[in-house]
């Protein structure tokens, strides 16, 4: 299925033209896409230009929310969209006092299937399309007003770098400033570290803040929780993140979850610390959402303490991420696999 909110400005101007319209036309229509208009909404487009589109086969709506759940501890509201074909994703909404940053899907399911993650348990269904991950975005800011979204991070369920060609066109279309014209420096994507990938977003001129699930200091940790470490080493991933960072001179930032004894120990926290260092980054420490299905328990908060403490005092960046969402199914995937499997209300 293709969607308006597939199309590149360019494209948008494209299809302008091979209708015999003036390309001003364009930046209207790209406007209407933008804020998640009908073609029935789009006052000033003219008939035959959306009767073109129609004929071409673009749908006006990728996706829809069919269920919200709002955290009690901190506004942090849980979104379960569906999907034109049926399938189901979901995002959440953060809010923080510098403005709401919006968690966003680009696969259905994953096929990367790390150990501590609910969204690779039943594997990869498919790629979302451009569209779709945009129309995540877009159905937020229906929900709430124009501009609620002013953040997002690529951090729900599917590996976005997995899904390559369809991440680049969101990411040129989020930002476009004819479009929802969100800062790139508010862009954040998160990868288990493809690092042909990493190498080839930032050749293309694509500058996210790069967020590298690391999950341990070592190839003897990292593949037992982690299969992509088959594929790819640590040193492999630290040299790919120098390079982006030589290329963006944008600091990377390396997410930790810290599992209860596998990685957690005191030597874990000095290994990371001597790989990290030597070029600027920063290691975001995570409280690890348990998924009974995997039988993995996060690490007491003491403990996390003087993990952190070890880092700190070894002169690394580092910060405990602040747990949102804790009485709504915090973890990904864990909403979309209640729906999906019946097990949660519909």
């Amino acid at each position: 299925m293709k969607f308006l909110q597939d199309l590149t400005y360019e494209d948008t101007e494209k299809m302008v033209c091979d209708c015999g319209m003036p390309k001003y036309r364009a930046g209207q229509l790209f406007s209407w896409i933008a804020r998640g208009a009908k073609y029935d909404e789009m006052s000033n487009i003219p008939r035959e230009l959306k009767e073109y589109l129609i004929s071409q086969g673009y749908g006006d709506e990728p996706i829809r929310i069919i269920k919200k759940l709002t955290s009690n501890l901190d506004g942090t509201v849980k979104f379960l969209y569906a999907l034109q074909d049926g399938n189901v994703i979901e995002g959440v909404l953060m809010k923080y006092k510098y403005g709401n940053t919006l968690c966003v899907s680009t696969q259905v399911g994953c096929r990367m299937n790390c150990a501590f993650c609910a969204s690779g348990l039943d594997g990869l269904v498919r790629n979302l399309s451009a569209g779709e991950i945009l129309g995540q975005i877009i159905a937020v800011n229906a929900e709430y007003g124009s501009g609620t979204v002013g953040n997002v991070v690529l951090m729900g369920s599917g590996e976005p770098l997995d899904n390559y060609d369809n991440t680049a066109v969101f990411l040129k279309n989020v930002s476009d400033p004819r479009g929802l014209n969100i800062s790139k420096r508010g862009i954040s994507l998160s990868t288990c570290g493809l690092c042909d990938k990493m190498r080839r977003l930032c050749d293309e001129g694509y500058t996210p803040t790069l967020t590298v699930s690391l999950h341990a200091p070592n190839d003897e940790i990292r593949k037992k929780i982690m299969p992509v470490a088959n594929s790819y080493s640590v040193n492999e991933i630290i040299t790919a993140a120098k390079y982006y960072f030589n290329v963006t001179k944008r600091r990377v930032i390396f997410e930790y979850s810290l599992i209860s004894g596998v990685n957690d120990s005191k030597e874990c926290a000095v290994e990371l610390a001597r790989l990290v260092k030597g070029f600027p980054c920063h290691v975001n420490l995570i409280a690890l959402n348990s998924v009974k299905e995997r039988g993995l328990d996060g690490t007491p908060r003491d403990k996390v303490e003087k993990f952190k403490a070890i880092l700190e005092k070894m002169n690394v960046s580092v910060t405990l991420r602040r747990s949102m969402g804790a009485d709504i199914e915090g973890a990904c995937g864990q909403l979309r696999r209640k729906y999906v499997d019946g097990t949660g209300e519909q």
